[in-house]
């Protein structure tokens, strides 16, 4: 299955507190519960003003069902094609 990077506009993620995340990761986790194993949240990384989220879904859409539901910020949704790492120029 796809996997999917999700950029998340939203000021100040920096300076939110560990409870405030908290509170936005069970909401999340509720709205996943709600729509089924076909979509799962792998992890995500705040910075000062966005949050960047990767999600294994079927397709963008399904991604995009999941940020409406929870009433988060999905302004990108890009697939992602490969992976690489410092391995990678191992040959």
């Amino acid at each position: 299955m796809p996997k999917f990077l999700i950029e998340r506009e939203t000021p100040g993620a920096g300076d939110l507190s560990s409870q405030e995340l908290q509170a936005i990761s069970q909401k999340s986790c509720g709205v996943l519960q709600k729509m089924g194993p076909q979509i799962q949240w792998v992890e995500s990384y705040v910075t000062g003003d966005k949050i960047y989220c990767v999600y294994i879904a079927p397709d963008a859409e399904t991604v995009r069902e999941h940020a409406a539901q929870g009433g988060f910020p999905a302004d990108r949704v890009s697939e992602i094609k490969r992976m690489i790492d410092p391995t990678t120029a191992e040959g």
